[in-house]
């Protein structure tokens, strides 16, 4: 069932920031700095490049949906335009 969430639909990409914010204190301590992706709320993989991470996540789960993250970074909060290609 989707709930509301910062003004719009719940959706699987909650789930993924959802479960990075509970494994939050063990990436800081073990990938602080590194780029972490989140797929079925577990945590696939740590890269040392965005680059990196994305290859992977696009080649295992396609269009996902996955969170890539710099583990220890403020987080962006993207316009749908951008993550879709909206234009």
């Amino acid at each position: 069932m989707a709930t509301e969430a910062k003004g719009r639909p719940h959706d699987a990409l909650d789930d993924e920031i959802d479960a990075y914010e509970r494994m939050r204190a063990r990436l800081e301590a073990d990938f602080f700095g590194r780029w972490v992706v989140v797929h079925a709320e577990e945590l696939v993989g740590a890269y040392s490049r965005f680059e990196d991470a994305a290859d992977d996540a696009i080649a295992r789960f396609g269009r996902g949906p996955y969170l890539i993250r710099q583990v220890g970074e403020q987080s962006l909060e993207l316009p749908p335009s951008l993550l879709y290609g909206i234009r």
